[in-house]
């Protein structure tokens, strides 16, 4: 981290500092990442945990009055203090693996910082802007969402160069109402860049009435159509969309793309992983979070690879769907008869909405993860190939685990 001294932080709550400090030169909320020379913020019960971080050698720890608006203080100050170009990435699905892809991409040739797994939020915006160093020249920064205005605040920190959108549709529909509010959330990193920025958008018409700046460039790409090869992890259509849109980000960036078009990168965890298991059973272990065009692409992921080979699906509830829930699992549900999916174990009560209308498939409905294990142990053979999706509060990580002993 660029180095900050005591005096901007100790205005945000009771601070202890070593008598041999003056600044700080990282930030961590978790004392067990401490090195030495860090800032400890204690969020949530870090209180606790203070001592610990001291002894591993922080050079502070505050534990702040307003734990959000120090966190956020802290990332700005930092922020202020770097010449690094800042691309912010947002959209209702492929937001990390973009990133991902962005990194990988751009890693080679600037010394690039971008969000660890899916730190997009109140939380990890501000740790990934304080691993910028005096030498960084390129931070990819994730910004998630949960209702109007979270974008805004977000970008306010970050202060984004470069805003990538990746797509608009139906999530937190609990908390925005129509996919149209959507849209509206997600601009909200259009309205944050500054005067000469660049905005990289997919061809959405709901975010068309949010592209009217004159002082932007807008630079709208067409993910549709677009062939590999891309990376060995790039096999499915939808993460050609998402290398198709990293790749509009790198020539705004200057970045070359990799001769032939062909690149390595390593996706955070849970995301579309396919696994070679015994018997020839291959797991498509996609179970991070859901919703309904996350679905509509892991099955058409399904689809693809399985070929001929029977295809099977442990798919979880879509959380957060509002009113419309039962008919977004009810339309899902329809799309496993249409891809031929043999069996379907449905975890959750949200999930039994694909039990209505999944026609000619052989299904089950289970409570929790644990009986979904039970339940697959009656149906898998020797050659299936099993996708495993779910919300995240479903917990089918623990049904891939299973799978892969």
């Amino acid at each position: 981290m660029i180095a900050l001294e005591l005096g901007v932080v100790e205005p945000l709550g009771r601070l202890t500092a070593r008598p041999w400090a003056d600044e700080v030169t990282g930030m961590q909320i978790d004392s067990r990442r401490i090195e030495e020379g860090d800032l400890f913020v204690a969020v949530g019960g870090g209180v606790d945990f203070v001592a610990h971080a001291l002894a591993r050698g922080a050079a502070a720890a505050l534990v702040p009055d307003d734990e959000h608006g120090a966190l956020a203080a802290i990332a700005g100050a930092v922020r202020s203090r770097s010449n690094a170009r800042v691309v912010g990435i947002t959209g209702a699905t492929g937001k990390t693996t973009t990133k991902d892809i962005l990194a990988a991409l751009c890693s080679p040739h600037l010394r690039t910082v971008a969000s660890e797994g899916n730190f997009n939020n109140e939380l990890g915006v501000p740790l990934t802007l304080c691993r910028l160093e005096p030498d960084t020249e390129l931070c990819i920064v994730e910004m998630g969402m949960r209702g109007l205005g979270q974008i805004a605040w977000l970008a306010s920190i970050a202060r984004p160069d470069i805003g990538l959108i990746t797509n608009i549709a139906p999530v937190h529909l609990e908390l925005v109402e129509t996919v149209e509010n959507v849209a509206k959330a997600k601009a909200e990193l259009i309205e944050a860049l500054p005067p000469g920025g660049v905005a990289v958008v997919p061809v959405e018409p709901l975010l068309e009435p949010y592209l009217r700046r004159t002082d932007i460039e807008i630079r709208r790409y067409d993910a549709e159509g677009q062939v590999g090869p891309f990376g060995a992890h790039l096999v499915a259509a939808h993460q050609v969309k998402n290398a198709a849109a990293a790749l509009a980000v790198c020539e705004v960036l200057g970045v070359p793309v990799p001769e032939g078009g062909t690149f390595d990168v390593q996706l955070s965890p849970l995301r579309e992983e396919v696994i070679e298991l015994d018997e020839g059973v291959t797991l498509i272990n996609d179970c991070y979070n859901a919703n309904p065009a996350a679905m509509a692409a892991a099955l058409e992921h399904l689809v693809a690879l399985a070929g001929d080979r029977r295809k099977v699906a442990v798919l979880g509830g879509m959380a957060e769907l509002g009113p419309e829930s039962l008919s977004y699992h009810r339309a899902v549900g329809s799309e496993l008869a249409a891809a031929g999916v043999s069996h379907l174990v449905a975890v959750g009560p949200l999930a039994a909405g694909y039990l209505d209308t999944a026609e000619g498939v052989r299904t089950v409905g289970v409570e929790t993860a644990e009986d979904a294990v039970d339940a697959l142990a009656e149906i898998l053979e020797p050659g299936d190939v099993v996708l495993v999706k779910g919300s995240r509060a479903v917990g089918l990580e623990a049904v891939a685990a299973k799978l892969r002993g």
